[in-house]
């Protein structure tokens, strides 16, 4: 073979080994895969003492977030991130966002007829640039208005059996908020270098017939948003080798929250860490009325745990300019107090029980009767092995004489004391508490924060936010105004390496389990540890009522768990035999024996 021969040959081989690899980068960086789910045909909302028009209020209630870092103008003409000559549809399209998780609404957005925004999605106040100018619309002028989650995005509850979607107010969400930055982040990136679709954004946006000035002008938003993108995603590049990937139904909320705010808010990068420690989208409903809150009990006022989410997700704050007000926020610290107190209800006790948001009844309309005869030997097996630590059933006598009910305070409220286990006796994954306990963050000393532990400085930054916030209003909020929105609460924070224990009332209707959501269903919990799924998939909402929990066999698009990594590890809270094992909480459990205990669990 001649020597030019061999050389075409060879660069024939490079360029095609090069292509392929450009696809494969493409097709991995790119692309948002994702399950794809059958349309929703019968919608079912379990009774859980809400009214309707509240519990629509709740899913879109405003908190003051800005999320996704754009216009809600923007949001709703983005495309899928899909690359495509012809539209690939809108990223709004409530089939579209329900991939990732988030339920279709079936209230209309006030002031918008158009359109309906899942819940958890809230359109809110006129949005600023990052310099605090007003964002307006370069061709009508007018002005653009924020859009961002709310708490109903992280808990509103699903599962579907049999053709019928059931949903659950307060309940763990099934959402994937990576993958949707993920495909914020590629749509925006494709409107912004494809001129075919930045066109139709355009005509979106600004209307038809817009000026080549007004088009310029959303270009250079488009080129500024995709900078502030970009900041983040390498950030993320930095710390990947630290961090774990979340998927379905978890999320590392606290870690996330704390490079929010210590990180991109302050300017100062290097508090920006790893997603280290994904917990399982907790349920919210009975958890007004506990002493501590956090799956590490880490927080005890309501009102900085709620401000401190709302900033965690995107409700603007200012911690680096003293001449426009330190810790001057967009925090709606009125509809956070309104949420929780519709929440929490009234005080409860042993007549009405915990009121507000009721914990869902198990639906034998829709998933089948509960054996009675085998929940009764379930329930003697409860009261002998899971009832020290989980206390007797809400619904019981007991549980309302329980001594954990806390003395009256200044309101005549009453609390319940959560127990916490230490971590080296229940032998879960340490991630979320450990890495809570260990992290350090350098504040601006302006910030008049003395502290450089993660919970304290973070639960001072937050009492500080409210606090101006209090201070602001017309009049001032007074001292009784802010002790009851604060829920007459100091504003305690702690790390103990220790996990909480709480009552099991709706228990069913929460997997996946334990606080990182490492085992797929009940049964595999009442298991011992060799026997539970080291793999499995999350992303599917069938169902099992048998096991109590969602298939978890192979789901194209879905994310596949492997506990074999830090932060995923599904060891302790194990019934076993063998006492070596860390972690083993209880006897070994025969097969009828986890099906009694299953059964029962199921009535409360």
């Amino acid at each position: 073979m001649k020597r030019k021969t061999k050389v075409t040959i060879g660069v024939l081989v490079l360029v095609t080994a090069g292509v392929a690899y450009g696809v494969t980068v493409f097709r991995e960086k790119l692309t948002v895969s994702l399950p794809e789910y059958p349309p929703i045909d019968k919608a079912v909302w379990l009774e859980q003492k809400w009214p309707v028009k509240g519990r629509d209020w709740y899913h879109h209630a405003d908190q003051g977030t800005l999320t996704f870092g754009i216009p809600y103008e923007w949001f709703v003409a983005l495309e899928q991130p899909v690359l495509s000559i012809f539209s690939a549809g809108l990223l709004s399209d409530a089939v579209y966002l329900d991939r990732y998780g988030f339920i279709p609404s079936s209230t209309e957005i006030e002031n918008d007829k158009n359109n309906i925004l899942p819940v958890g999605f809230a359109r809110g106040r006129p949005m600023s640039r990052a310099d605090g100018t007003p964002w307006v619309n370069p061709q009508t002028k007018k002005p653009m208005t924020g859009v961002g989650l709310t708490c109903a995005a992280c808990h509103t509850g699903r599962f579907t059996y049999k053709g019928t979607t059931v949903l659950i107010d307060g309940g763990p969400a099934l959402t994937d908020l990576g993958k949707l930055r993920q495909g914020l982040g590629i749509s925006v990136l494709f409107t912004r270098l494809l001129p075919f679709r930045f066109e139709r954004f355009a005509e979106r946006v600004l209307g038809p017939g817009a000026s080549s000035e007004a088009k310029a002008e959303l270009r250079a938003d488009l080129d500024e948003t995709w900078n502030q993108f970009d900041i983040v995603r390498r950030l993320d590049q930095k710390v990947a080798d630290q961090s774990v990937e979340e998927g379905y139904a978890r999320l590392d909320a606290l870690n996330r929250i704390g490079n929010t705010v210590f990180a991109l808010d302050t300017k100062k990068l290097e508090n920006y860490v790893g997603a280290s420690a994904p917990v399982h989208l907790p349920r919210i409903w009975s958890s007004p009325w506990f002493d501590w809150v956090q799956y590490n009990g880490a927080i005890e006022q309501p009102m900085v745990r709620n401000a401190g989410e709302a900033i965690g997700v995107g409700a603007k704050i200012n911690l680096t300019d003293p001449k426009q007000g330190l810790f001057a926020s967009a925090v709606e610290v009125k509809t956070l107090f309104e949420i929780e107190q519709m929440l929490a209800g009234k005080q409860p006790d042993a007549s009405s029980g915990f009121n507000g948001l009721k914990s869902p009844k198990w639906p034998e309309n829709i998933l089948g009767k509960i054996d009675t005869d085998l929940a009764s030997k379930g329930a003697l097996l409860y009261k002998q092995i899971c009832q020290d630590c989980h206390l007797p059933p809400v619904t019981s006598k007991e549980f309302w004489e329980s001594k954990r009910w806390l003395p009256p305070n200044s309101a005549d409220e009453r609390y319940f004391q959560v127990e916490l286990i230490p971590i080296s006796h229940i032998g879960t994954d340490p991630a979320q508490a450990t890495d809570m306990k260990n992290r350090k963050v350098s504040l601006p000393a302006d910030l008049g924060i003395n502290s450089d532990e993660f919970g304290p400085a973070l639960g001072k930054l937050v009492e500080k936010t409210v606090k101006h916030w209090y201070d602001s209003q017309t009049p001032p909020a007074s001292k009784a105004q802010r002790d009851e929105m604060n829920g007459h609460r100091n504003n305690g924070i702690q790390a103990k390496l220790a996990y909480k224990v709480r009552p099991l009332n709706g228990i069913w209707a929460t997997p996946p389990y334990l606080h990182n959501g490492s085992v797929p269903n009940v049964y595999a919990l009442l298991s011992p540890v060799a026997e539970r799924p080291k793999t499995f998939y999350l992303g599917h909402r069938e169902y099992d009522p048998v096991n109590v929990g969602y298939r978890y066999d192979e789901l194209a698009g879905g994310f596949l768990l492997d506990t074999t990594i830090r932060g995923n590890h599904n060891t302790g809270h194990e019934f076993n035999d063998d006492k070596t094992n860390a972690g083993v909480i209880g006897r070994g459990l025969k097969p009828d024996e986890r099906r009694a205990l299953i059964e029962y669990l199921k009535t409360l």
